[in-house]
């Protein structure tokens, strides 16, 4: 085996780049790695990385790989300035370039990342005919997914991440808590907290509608929508349950053209953004993708090349049955029936203060933070809590679950947030949440009028054993994740003031849909 690294010159910046080789003096495939996470690596040597990234992917060179290797622009050992995204496609193509100009690539690139990691080949598309392949894990190719959900901004995602991120290496005197995304008007939030007004990040902040002509535009991440939708070339996809890309993920298997969706697989293991279980209220029984599907990374690349049958089923989507304790394997949406649960009797209602928003523990799969065990219900006077009936035998729920609430505010706009939670003997394990707002619904909404607001919930796949129930909290917001609403109607990062709401909500009018599949 043989090693080296350079530093490749491109648009200003110097970037690190490693090559690591199985063997000497002959050609190989080639798979192509870029990472931003690397600040551990910029104070020590460049033979040391190498060290470390040989037994990292000695799985792709035991297999006859080569993996080229590379710092992202402004972080570790390369140099220029971090600009999340921005830099990205550029900086991407001109590695795959680079790597056809070497004697060690034989013409074929294999494209590997997870999270940030894929989105720098997103944004590289389309694909040349050298690329012969991909597994693209966690990440989402639509940037709107990355920083929204139904027009509130994802402070719990994006926004500490992009501010950890921005110019890293340029020693800026930052001035960021969690806190800062509460300030008014948010607009001034990068002049305030970077100490300079970041042009792309005050952009997004102005564009939270998910149609607007903005999202196709590089701030927006435009180079990335659809990226993989007519590749036809085989990938991996992979989420989890819990991850903070599920829905997103969903979203392109489901878009997928029928050609490029029957040479791909999408895996959804039980757990978060990790993937550990180390991390997760529950460890399940072989439900990590490394346990159950050994060495599934370069065995998905040598069935691309014909070497072997792949791991994961090509045009089926593999994902793991929480609480049914097994994987399984197939087109996912086949549930056979609903069950409609209403959320009680009579109306309740609740003061939210968007100054002292609710907080709730786990990300579920839109936000950091994976999953965590429930605080006790109604743990706050703007916190409502309520409990399905027991269930009467073992309920396998598959699918996207729904809700509706019919609500009604003394504000021209407010929102309301629901979570969904299945009670265990150990606490209440957190299954899916959903915010969304008055004025997504109706556009001049009258205070004291009565609305219906719908509810969508990313897929999942888990079993209600018998006598277990379902909580379902309401509120109006879910700080650290969402900005809190300001109860004003408008352009949020523009608003300087917010005021007290008033919120109610027809639980004899307001329900939770669940799939469900009956299995014979």
């Amino acid at each position: 085996m043989s090693t080296f690294y350079t530093y490749m010159p491109n648009r200003g910046a110097d970037l690190f780049t490693a090559v690591l080789l199985p063997g000497e003096l002959t050609q190989y495939p080639v798979v192509v790695f870029r990472n931003p996470y690397v600040e551990a690596e910029e104070h020590i040597s460049e033979e040391e990385i190498c060290e470390i990234r040989r037994k990292e992917y000695a799985y792709f060179l035991d297999a006859g790989y080569a993996v080229v290797y590379q710092h992202c622009r402004g972080r570790g050992k390369s140099s220029g300035d971090c600009i999340p995204y921005i830099n990205e496609r550029e900086d991407t193509l001109a590695l795959y370039d680079w790597i056809r100009a070497q004697d060690f690539y034989n013409g074929e690139l294999y494209l590997y990342g997870r999270s940030y990691t894929s989105s720098v080949h997103f944004v590289a598309a389309p694909y040349a005919q050298d690329i012969k392949g991909a597994i693209l894990e966690v990440q989402d190719s639509e940037r709107y997914n990355c920083n929204y959900r139904n027009g509130f901004y994802k402070m719990g995602l994006h926004g500490g991440w992009y501010v950890g991120m921005y110019k890293k290496k340029s020693n800026l005197q930052k001035s960021f808590v969690p806190d800062s995304f509460r300030m008014l008007p948010l607009i001034d939030f990068s002049k305030t907290v970077l100490g300079e007004c970041a042009a792309d990040f005050d952009e997004i902040l102005r564009h939270p509608d998910k149609n607007d002509a903005f999202w196709q535009t590089r701030y927006g991440g435009g180079e990335a929508q659809g990226a993989i939708t007519h590749t036809n070339m085989p990938i991996l996809l992979v989420t989890g349950f819990y991850d903070i890309y599920t829905g997103g993920v969903f979203d392109m298997w489901n878009a997928l053209d029928a050609a490029t969706k029957n040479q791909c697989a999408l895996a959804v293991h039980p757990y978060g953004h990790s993937g550990l279980a180390e991390k997760e209220p529950i460890a399940f029984d072989k439900g990590e993708l490394k346990d159950a599907f050994e060495n599934y990374k370069a065995r998905w690349l040598d069935a691309v090349r014909g070497k072997c049958a792949p791991p994961f089923a090509p045009g089926k989507i593999t994902y793991y049955k929480l609480f049914g304790e097994t994987w399984a394997c197939d087109d996912f949406y086949d549930a056979n029936e609903t069950q409609r649960l209403a959320l009680g009797a009579g109306e309740v209602s609740y003061v939210y203060n968007p100054y002292a928003p609710a907080s709730f523990k786990g990300g579920l799969s839109r936000n950091f933070d994976s999953n965590e065990w429930q605080d006790a219900p109604n743990s706050r006077y703007d916190i409502i809590s309520l409990y399905t009936e027991p269930f009467a035998a073992d309920t396998y729920i598959k699918g996207k679950m729904r809700a509706q609430l019919q609500v009604k505010s003394d504000c021209e706009d407010t929102c309301f947030y629901i979570r969904l939670s299945l009670c265990k003997a150990e606490g209440d394990y957190g299954l899916r949440d959903d915010i969304n707002q008055i004025s997504n619904v109706a556009a001049q909404y009258q205070p004291g009028e009565k609305i219906a607001m719908d509810f969508s919930f990313d897929e999942h796949a888990f079993v209600i054993k018998q006598g277990e129930k379902l909580r379902i909290d309401i509120s109006s917001s879910a700080f650290p994740y969402y900005v809190p609403h300001t109860n004003r109607r408008g352009l949020y990062c523009e608003q300087t003031t917010a005021k007290i709401a008033h919120n109610s909500v027809d639980l004899a009018q307001s329900w939770v849909e669940l799939p469900v599949r009956n299995e014979e």
